[in-house]
């Protein structure tokens, strides 16, 4: 008896382990289940995280994602509308959305990622195709609304020296940008719409697409630099001139007041001078009329000083005015 307990025991130990097995399952926290029953889905898919049971050897659970999934798509040639051929590289955010329909569809996320290639890789090409290429780069019109509006204000005068040299460039710089009537966000907007509708066949939704990157074809790619470094020269050189102008600009104002300042000076200095001169002359005719006597003999003192050196020779008249002094009474 005790052998046989020995023997069953281990069996029914066995039996229960798997059975609870294959009974119970647990559904992770960002995962959906699907119960099959020989292979083919029954009920509705199990959304909550948990454990969970199904009846064992019979049913099976297969689990799928239900979180935000990412798809990168490969870099593909094509045409826009101007007929500029480009290399265009998407990626896209998706999930399942109806885990039912995705099981008996396409089963796998490999295989969905694989329809998901064809479809926005079609779609992506439609909507670039029927846009010029401005559309799938730039996003608005700022910078042309910008030297518009510069331009309107150097039109009436409303503008700065330095802003107006700013307009300068920015409008040299722009001046052959398109407008753009869609912009890359709703071209992107446009691709989800496009696809939307053939994988929501597959229980799948589409949550966004982005173009990451958008370049030229190789071929043309050399040339493409080569005229962007002669257009920046080309600016370059440019600005340099307008620097120059500037300069020379600076310059005329700085030699105009310059001389201003000078004539400014030298008025004000002659105007001091004067006023000095006619100081001085008031004193002397101030100290003259007091004892105009006194004031010849010291002005003839001063001419016999500058006039009469140790080897001076003057022939002069006895009766000479200038040596009435020399002349006794």
């Amino acid at each position: 008896m005790d052998n046989i307990k020995q023997v069953i025991l281990p069996v029914l130990f066995l039996a229960v382990v798997l059975v609870g097995g294959n009974t119970f399952f647990i559904v992770g926290e960002g995962r959906q289940a699907i119960i099959t029953q020989f292979g083919k889905p029954v009920g509705e898919p199990v959304t909550e995280a948990g454990l969970h049971m199904k009846i064992p050897f019979v049913q099976d659970a297969r689990f799928v994602d239900k979180r935000i999934l990412s798809w990168d798509g490969h870099p593909n040639q094509v045409p826009t509308k101007d007929k500029k051929y480009i290399q265009v590289d998407t990626t896209a955010r998706w999930k399942i959305v109806d885990a039912l329909r995705f099981i008996q569809t396409v089963e796998s996320e490999r295989a969905a990622k694989a329809r998901l290639d064809a479809i926005l890789d079609s779609a992506t090409r439609d909507v670039i195709s029927n846009h010029n290429l401005v559309e799938a780069v730039r996003l608005s019109n700022d910078i042309v609304d910008l030297v518009e509006r510069r331009r309107r204000q150097a039109e009436r005068g409303d503008l700065e020296d330095d802003i107006v040299i700013e307009y300068e460039v920015i409008e040299d710089t722009t001046g052959d940008i398109e407008r753009v009537e869609v912009g890359r966000e709703e071209l992107s907007a446009m691709i989800v719409e496009a696809a939307s509708d053939s994988l929501t066949e597959f229980g799948i939704e589409l949550v966004d697409v982005q173009l990451r990157r958008i370049a030229y074809e190789e071929s043309v790619e050399r040339n493409v630099y080569q005229r962007m470094i002669s257009e920046r020269e080309r600016i370059a050189e440019k600005i340099r001139s307008m620097g120059q102008a500037e300069r020379a600009r600076i310059d005329g104002r700085r030699e105009r007041d310059l001389r201003r300042i000078q004539s400014e000076a030298y008025r004000r200095s002659q105007e001091i001078r004067g006023g000095g001169e006619a100081e001085a002359a008031r004193i002397y005719a101030e100290a003259m009329s007091r004892d105009p006597e006194f004031f010849n003999f010291l002005r003839s003192m001063e001419a016999y000083r500058k006039s009469i050196g140790s080897q001076s020779k003057m022939i002069l008249s006895s009766d000479s005015e200038f040596l009435k002094f020399f002349k006794a009474d």
